[in-house]
């Protein structure tokens, strides 16, 4: 070690810590920096330093100075410099703002979330992001997911996942001495170059993406999803054996906790629960009443309860920073095992409060005033500069980070939010932006993801404006009393349009794996199924088909074919998935377009060159090699080549004469379903 090095570590730090002075020892010689703190007998200190920095700079015997150090200057008590808070951030999944006690819930027993928030604050205007892997890439990078490249959901052995060189929490947590571990669903991509322990966490446990990705492994009989230990898979669980995994996260948590009780620790717990299929414990099943969602809703309860009874019993509530929240909206078409947005419009999927608004508690026994609230708007991208900050490191600024330091509003410094405006966006489209109260709707938004039911129209010319303060639920428009505030937003939204979206200059590339592979084999990954040509012209406009029901278009060629009465101008003739893998068939101004959205990568459309002739018949068509092409009439009008066919099963139903969930491409949003008629329609998935 050297005089400089010495010196920039401080002498209390260097004397009293004993790698320091063993490193040092090594050397074989002392060259100090005198440099104390006040409080370390200073008196005495002043009339001495001359002669002790002297002895330094001769290189005097290390244990010769020591021991005249520490006799002219004992360590006072309690002379060690403020700890490093301890952080828990625990993630639900799919939990809507009205599913928990503070926040409205009549249906749901939460005892422990309740009195986390009567010791800690409630914030009311705390936002995520409409689906799961870009509301996770927010948590981890600070940063809008359209900004990294996530915009959507990454699905079993895809080729693409987080990059490498996005700083994480954890990373840089890691780089402050923290213990860092994430146990419950990652879903920022399952090759191992994207998993937790490549990117900052020293562990891992739990499923790589959700819960309903199930599929058979080679010679199994049941679907299952892996569940891995650090960066290997140590079972393959079937969806009832997923009853235990609350349970098994929790035990994980508290070892956790205990093992890393001396030094300061960051835990990321994002949630199975309560995505669905919803499996709660054998010791919640069929208590709530609220069937199976709010079992494990109370599970979820169950399981902060004991996390927080862990800090309390080993001495650490006090240094312990617990975040609750959620990473999108309940998601609505999922029956009884949906939870609820409360006072919120939309749902899980949408722009709309309902979709990205999350019940979020914040706790710091001695920090966080208890009882308090906060309306504030902030949200999960903030998460990485705020504990960076109270972990006494630096946010990098080599690249654009979005969040910004919320501490100020936990600790009751000041309630105001410390961003200009918050920006909604679903996928690379930006729909909407807030600023204080006020909430404007620039592009169509539909309800929720597979929630049918026509968008509701919107676009910078002609936005929508809400005061948030006044009528939380997005009902009523008030665009036209409020001029100057609809200028202002508009501007600022185009500023942000301008920096984020497909191919703008402020987005950041997603990593990316040549020759992806699946966690464990898949049984159709050693099985040609052969797919037969679907016929679906006894569908009629407004129909969607979901499931196994849809077409299934995995590393198949698919082919669209239909004709159409007269010669109708606009609409949506089929469309199946959605911001992240899909396609959709559907006409503008005349001019028929064919959207194909390749699974991690941009959108694609062929257009045909004129307008249509009446009574025309169409054909669509991804080909094995990947080339689509367009046809009207028998006659091709244009043609583009893919890397392949759609590698990936489109989430959203297959519908009809619209688009029942969020759109393949932007382009069509707001238009009314289809008024003509379609016939002959078929979809084929063979050569």
């Amino acid at each position: 070690m050297t005089r400089e090095g010495v010196g920039q570590m401080g002498l209390e730090t260097f004397l009293f810590d004993n790698a320091a002075m063993r490193d040092f020892l090594v050397q074989g010689y002392c060259v100090l920096k005198v440099n104390l703190p006040v409080g370390f007998h200073q008196p005495v200190f002043e009339k001495t330093k001359k002669n002790l920095a002297h002895l330094a700079s001769e290189s005097f015997p290390l244990f010769v100075l020591l021991s005249l150090f520490l006799i002219l200057f004992p360590r006072p008590a309690g002379a060690r410099g403020p700890e490093k808070p301890n952080i828990v951030l625990i993630f639900i999944d799919d939990m809507g703002y009205g599913d928990i006690g503070p926040f409205g819930s009549t249906k749901n027993r939460t005892p422990n979330l309740d009195k986390m928030a009567h010791e800690g604050m409630k914030l009311t205007s705390f936002y995520a992001a409409p689906v799961c892997s870009v509301s996770r890439a927010q948590v981890l990078t600070g940063c809008y997911g359209a900004r990294v490249s996530i915009p959507g959901v990454f699905f079993p052995g895809e080729k693409n996942g987080i990059n490498k060189d996005e700083h994480t929490v954890a990373e840089l947590l890691k780089a402050q001495g923290y213990a860092t571990m994430c146990i419950g669903k990652w879903h920022l991509g399952d090759q191992p170059e994207f998993l937790p322990t490549r990117h900052g966490f020293e562990h891992y446990f739990g499923f790589p993406y959700s819960n309903d990705m199930l599929h058979k492994a080679k010679g199994g009989k049941l679907p299952v999803v892996p569940l891995l230990r650090d960066d290997k898979v140590i079972e393959l669980l079937t969806g009832e054996e997923q009853s235990r995994l609350t349970e098994r996260y929790t035990d994980e948590a508290i070892k956790f906790i205990t093992e890393n009780q001396k030094k300061p620790f960051f835990l990321y717990l994002p949630h199975t629960a309560i995505h669905t299929p919803i499996h709660p414990g054998a010791k919640f099943v069929g208590k709530s009443a609220n069937g199976r969602v709010g079992d494990w809703v109370e599970e979820v309860d169950w399981s902060v309860g004991r996390v927080r009874e862990t800090l309390a019993k080993l001495g650490l509530e006090k240094n312990t920073l617990v975040v609750f929240t959620s990473d999108n909206g309940p998601w609505l078409t999922q029956g009884k095992d949906s939870g609820e947005a409360g006072p919120l419009r939309g749902g899980k999927g949408s722009t709309w409060e309902g979709g990205v608004r999350e019940p979020t508690i914040a706790a710091w026994p001695g920090k966080i005033a208890p009882g308090s609230a906060c309306d504030a708007v902030a949200g999960t991208i903030d998460f990485l500069p705020t504990f960076v900050k109270l972990a006494g490191g630096s946010v990098p600024t080599d690249r654009k980070i979005d969040g910004k330091d919320i501490a100020p509003l936990l600790l009751g410094k000041t309630k105001a939010s410390p961003h200009e405006a918050r920006y909604y966006f679903n996928g690379y489209n930006l729909q909407a932006i807030r600023s204080g109260p006020w909430k404007l709707a620039i592009a169509s938004q539909s309800e929720g993801m597979g929630k049918a039911g026509q968008t509701v129209p919107a676009s910078l010319e002609s936005p929508r404006l809400y005061n948030l303060d006044t009528e939380i639920g997005e009902r009523t428009d008030v665009a036209a009393a409020h001029p100057e505030v609809v200028a202002r937003l508009k501007a600022l939204a185009v500023e942000m349009a301008s920096e984020l979206g497909q191919g703008k200059p402020g987005v950041r590339p997603a990593g990316v794996v040549q020759n992806p592979v699946t966690l464990y084999p898949f049984e159709e990954a050693t099985k040609t199924v052969p797919a037969k040509p679907v016929t679906l012209d006894a569908l009629k406009v407004g129909d969607t088909l979901s499931g196994t029901q849809a077409p299934q278009i995995v590393n198949r060629p698919l082919t669209i074919s239909c004709s159409l009465d007269g010669k109708p101008p606009s609409g949506v003739l089929v469309a199946h998935g959605g911001m992240s893998t899909g396609y959709a068939l559907y006409l503008k101004e005349g001019y028929v377009v064919f959207a194909v959205h390749p699974s991690g990568a941009e959108l694609v459309r062929l257009t045909s060159p004129g307008t249509l002739p009446e009574n025309a018949a169409l054909e669509a068509r991804i080909a094995a090699d990947g080339m689509l092409s367009l046809k009207v009439n028998g006659q091709t009008v244009a043609t583009r080549k893919l890397s392949g066919p759609l590698n990936r099963q489109p989430q959203e139903p297959f519908s009809v004469g619209f688009d029942s969930a969020n759109p393949v491409d932007p382009t069509y949003e707001g238009m009314p379903r289809f008024a003509g008629t379609i016939r002959a329609l078929k979809v084929s998935t063979q050569e």
